[in-house]
């Protein structure tokens, strides 16, 4: 199954290639900034962290789900093949 990127992963990868540049440039000496602007690129990557972890803990309970339904399924089946036996019993 593919996924495609929506608006916000695509914006997350661009922050986070932004960060990437700003350190960079930051370690050759190009970039002189402020202090308290040397720790904007550190929250924003907190930022994208804390999103993703969201993001993983929403896929989490999909897949509880997922999983409840499998187990659900499986006890259904489970039960029609029980059946199955003992009407054939009885008919039989």
């Amino acid at each position: 199954m593919k996924r495609s990127l929506n608006f916000w992963d695509i914006l997350a990868w661009i922050v986070l290639g932004l960060i990437l540049l700003w350190l960079i440039l930051k370690t050759l000496g190009i970039i002189n900034s402020p202090l308290w602007l040397e720790y904007a690129p550190i929250y924003g990557a907190v930022y994208i962290a804390g999103w993703q972890i969201h993001k993983l803990a929403i896929v989490a309970r999909e897949v509880d789900g997922l999983k409840r339904f499998k187990d659900a399924t499986i006890n259904e089946i489970n039960n029609i093949k029980t059946n199955c036996k003992i009407n054939h019993k009885i008919r039989g």
